[in-house]
């Protein structure tokens, strides 16, 4: 009876360590996604229940939060999502009129104006929506780095937005 009280209290720690919610805790193993943070790691721009989803496909932001974009409507309505793919749906297909651009710097964490970021686009690291990874760094200097580290070239945000928008349509 002993061994059978403590198989079944085996099996109860497993089940409940393979149960419990991982999202929010940052990945350690190898297998982790590259563009995964916590949620307390996140800079979340929207509100509502639906704050932690991409406004086009619904995918979780945290998980994919290193190719995070986010912006303004000029209503002022804030937006975020997944990748720069979701970012030119919403701009070429739905016509939203997008202002204040940001996206997420892959080492900082933080939001920064598109237009400053320097692109990694085409390296070893998967991308978000696409086939072709599309990173961004605050200093030309991170990004050469990343670059060299996982490959791909340096550009910046118009040249990136063309890619995406050859690898959308």
């Amino acid at each position: 009876m002993k061994k059978i009280t403590f198989l079944v209290s085996i099996f109860a720690a497993l089940l409940f360590v393979g149960c419990t919610d991982s999202s929010t805790a940052t990945p350690k193993s190898s297998k982790a996604r590259f563009q995964t943070v916590s949620a307390g790691q996140a800079t979340l721009v929207q509100t509502g229940k639906d704050k932690e989803s991409c406004v086009i496909c619904g995918m979780n932001l945290p998980t994919f939060y290193k190719t995070s974009h986010a912006a303004e409507t000029k209503a002022g309505t804030k937006r975020q999502y997944c990748s720069l793919h979701c970012v030119v749906e919403d701009n070429e297909i739905n016509k939203t009129d997008l202002v204040n651009l940001k996206v997420v710097d892959t080492n900082s964490l933080k939001l920064i104006s598109v237009y400053k970021a320097f692109y990694v686009v085409g390296s070893s690291k998967p991308g978000t929506m696409t086939r072709t990874s599309k990173y961004a760094f605050a200093k030309k200097s991170e990004a050469e780095a990343f670059a060299k580290e996982f490959g791909g070239k340096v550009m910046n945000f118009n040249d990136t937005y063309t890619v995406s928008m050859k690898d959308r349509f």
